[in-house]
Order: structure tokens, then C-alpha cells, then sequence
């Protein structure tokens, strides 16, 4: 049974209901009950939490001693880079799978373990990891590259070819193997295309007895459609395929990180069944079901409870979907936010409309705002891009002698993209 001791000393209290200045014996003005109640917040909070021990363990990029069911993975990867602790290039890794099974934190201990083998062995090795969503474009990823190297490199400024010639030239300066990291390797071709994946598995013959492999990770399991051979040829020399955890996984992974986040008895294990269940549902995402555990606990937390219920799982749960469409519609390229607004405006009196249909709505919208329009191939891959996001439902309809086409129809409350869509100022 997962057991925690009851917290003392916290006691939920109520601000006071006057909102008017009062003046104090001495003449002083004291505080509106508004600012009490700031203060009162802060210090209740100062205070000690009587939910969590530490809610960072909860979070995405906090990366645990252990990975419950991911060893043979860890092994796996662990094997293939194995060769650069004698100097030896090893191969470039092409993971994917599905967000939130595991595949950064399983690359990432396993790149921190071979960072700190390395250093106590004196092997020649230095490792470099990189967000691609985060980073942005091709220059701040080499910049990230030149850092880790030593190198410095202004934010902005320079060539990209320039910032990677002072690459090769920090590589072939020494003789190291360096394991790079490309985390969500795809937003970057898609954003720039794979001319820097080209550059970066073809580099080899120019470092003077350096060696550079590369650790590319994506959650699109259509990702390698948008490779060249060539690249693809390199990167994928050895590949791993993440699976979604199971709902007995999620509670093993769960009730270990709640044993670090949580104070003893505030969570229940039926709240941690809960939470593992419902994002068992959601094709086995652990991130998904630490962000249930870690928000129920705050929203447990600002209501003063003592303990995590069910009813606060699920008032996570609306809390995070409402959160989670809005940050996927407003991180949206422009031109796939004008395809979600012409969904929008050809579904206004139907449920659905066709692909022909949305792209003439969408040529119009581009018209009106002056913008080049992308093809009908291009935005038939967004819908497709938009689909998989989970904010279009296109469904594969036969016309007849007409052929197919899809069916496609909003997959979120239309009031909420009107809302979104309106304070990025296109509804």
C-alpha cells in the first residue's frame, strides 16, 4: 500500500471579505484585503506545501536515477555508443515512438552515464544535446554545437556556413568523438529541410581523425518520408522504436516519482490508478500522466486540501486539455493556423467539409491578407499534420465516380479556436 504521513500545521485560510483601506492605531494605512490576501498566499506557501515534497520530480525534463521499464533500451543505447569510450565512432541513432514514451530520458541518461564514464576514464568523448523545437533554426543549433565544443559563437550574426567551419575546425583541432543529441529532429526539416543533417553525417573526412554521430529523436513516425536517401542512409544506421507504456507501466513509473514528489499520505493510490488509467488511454503517455499527478497536486494544493482526490485528477484533466489545445494552435506555423480558420469558416454550417472546399477558403483567406497561398498538396499535408495533432478529425470518404476525398471536421470546440484565433489576430 503507498502510505504517507499526514502534514502538519497547514491550515486553509479565508481572506477578509472588506475591500476598503482601514487605518491602524498608530495612523498607518494597512492593506487592502486584496493585498492580504496576496500576502496571505505567499506566506501559506513559505510556509510549507502540505502536498509536495519536490513538484519538479514531476516534471519533463527532470531525468530520475531509474527508468522502470525501459532497461533493455537504456542497454541498447548504451551498447551502440559504447565504442566511442575507445575512440571508435559509433553508429547514428534514429529513435521515434510516440511523446511520452520515454525515448529523451532514456537518451539523456544514457548521454549523462557516457559524459561521466568518459571523464573517468579519460576517454576522448564529448556529447552535446539539443532541443530542435527549442533552438529554432539550423545556426543556433551549430551555435549549441560550437558551445559545448568550447567555442564561441555570437547569438546572431554570422553565416551559418561560417558557424560551421568554426565546428570543423574545434573538431579537427582535437581528436574526440562527439555524440550529438538532436532532440524532435523533425521540427527541424520541416522548418529547413535536411541540408544540415547532409553536412553533419558527411563531415567525417574533414576532421582530421575527429568523429561526430548523431542521435536524431522524433515522435512523427512519418518523419523519414521527408529525408533524402542519403541522409536517411546515415541516420538511420541503427534505429529504436519506442512502444507506448501499458496502464501497469504508468502506475510503476508514477508511484516511484510520487515517493520523491509528494509529502507521505497527501496522495492516494487510487488517485495514482487514476491518472495511470486515463493516460493509458491516450496511447501511453507518460508525460501525460505526470502533468495529471503534478497538477491535481497544485490544484489540491490552492484549495487548501490535505490530500489529492479523484475529483482532483479530473478537474486536471479539463485543466490540462483546455492548456494543451491552446499552446498546440498558438505554436502553429502561420499558414497551418489559416488552414484551422478556414476549417472554421467552411464548418459554420455544416459538420464537415471537404479538402477542395477548405483549400478554396483557405486560398481566399490568403487573398484577403495578401499572403502567397501554399499548394493544395502542401495544405493536404497540413491537414494531415493537424489530424495527427489531434485539432482536425479527416476522415477518408468515397464520392463514387468522383474518387475519395476526406471528410474533415473540427476535433475541438469551435469557441475555443474563435478565442485562440482571435488574440493571434485572424478571427
Amino acid at each position: 500500500m503507498f502510505k504517507f504521513k499526514e502534514p502538519q500545521g497547514f491550515h486553509h485560510q479565508a481572506g477578509s471579505s472588506s475591500g476598503s483601506e482601514g487605518v491602524g492605531a498608530h495612523g498607518q494605512v494597512r492593506a487592502t484585503s486584496g493585498e492580504g490576501s496576496v500576502d496571505e498566499v505567499f506566506e501559506r506557501f513559505l510556509s510549507g506545501s502540505p502536498i509536495f515534497k519536490d513538484r519538479d520530480v514531476l516534471r519533463h525534463d527532470y531525468v530520475p536515477e531509474r527508468l522502470p521499464h525501459r532497461e533493455n533500451e537504456i542497454r541498447t543505447l548504451a551498447s551502440i555508443l559504447a565504442p566511442s569510450l575507445r575512440g571508435q565512432k559509433c553508429s547514428n541513432v534514429f529513435i521515434y515512438g510516440k511523446t511520452g514514451t520515454g525515448k529523451t530520458a532514456v537518451a539523456r541518461f544514457v548521454l549523462e552515464k557516457l559524459r561521466a564514464k568518459a571523464e573517468e576514464v579519460g576517454a576522448p568523448v564529448a556529447t552535446c544535446y539539443v532541443n530542435c523545437r527549442m533552438v529554432g533554426t539550423e545556426y543556433r543549433v551549430l551555435t549549441a554545437m560550437c558551445s559545448s565544443l568550447g567555442v564561441k559563437v555570437p547569438f546572431t550574426g554570422l553565416a551559418k556556413a561560417e558557424v560551421l567551419s568554426r565546428l570543423k575546425k574545434a573538431l579537427s583541432r582535437r581528436t574526440i568523438v562527439f555524440v550529438v543529441m538532436l532532440d524532435e529532429i523533425d521540427v527541424l526539416v520541416k522548418a529547413h529541410g535536411d541540408a544540415l543533417l547532409y553536412e553533419l553525417t558527411r563531415m567525417g573526412p574533414e576532421l582530421n581523425g575527429s568523429k561526430i554521430s548523431l542521435i536524431g529523436i522524433s515522435n512523427d513516425l512519418t518523419f523519414k518520408e521527408h529525408l533524402d536517401p542519403r541522409v536517411l542512409s546515415s541516420l538511420s544506421e541503427e534505429e529504436m522504436v519506442f512502444r507506448p507504456y501499458n496502464a501497469a507501466q504508468l502506475r510503476d513509473i508514477l508511484l516511484e516519482r510520487a515517493r520523491l514528489a509528494f509529502v507521505e499520505r497527501a496522495i492516494p493510490e487510487s488517485v495514482i490508478n487514476l491518472c495511470a488509467a486515463l493516460s493509458a488511454q491516450e496511447h501511453g503517455d507518460a508525460r501525460r500522466a505526470l502533468d495529471l499527478l503534478r497538477v491535481a497536486g497544485e490544484i489540491a494544493e490552492r484549495e487548501g486540501a490535505l490530500r489529492v482526490t479523484e475529483e482532483h485528477v479530473r478537474k486536471a484533466l479539463k485543466q490540462i486539455e483546455h492548456d494543451r489545445t491552446v499552446i498546440a494552435i498558438r505554436s502553429l506555423p502561420l499558414h497551418a493556423k489559416l488552414v484551422l480558420l478556414a476549417v472554421y469558416e467552411m464548418t459554420k454550417r455544416s459538420s464537415s467539409a471537404i479538402t477542395g472546399e477548405i483549400y478554396a477558403a483557405y486560398s481566399a483567406i490568403c487573398g484577403r491578407m495578401a499572403i502567397s497561398p501554399l499548394t493544395q498538396r502542401r495544405v493536404s499535408s497540413i491537414i494531415n499534420e493537424l489530424d495527427m495533432l489531434g485539432l482536425l478529425n479527416a476522415q477518408l470518404a468515397n464520392m463514387g465516380r468522383y474518387g475519395r476525398t476526406k471528410k474533415i471536421r473540427l476535433a475541438i470546440p469551435r469557441s475555443l479556436l474563435k478565442e485562440v484565433l482571435a488574440g493571434e489576430g485572424l478571427a
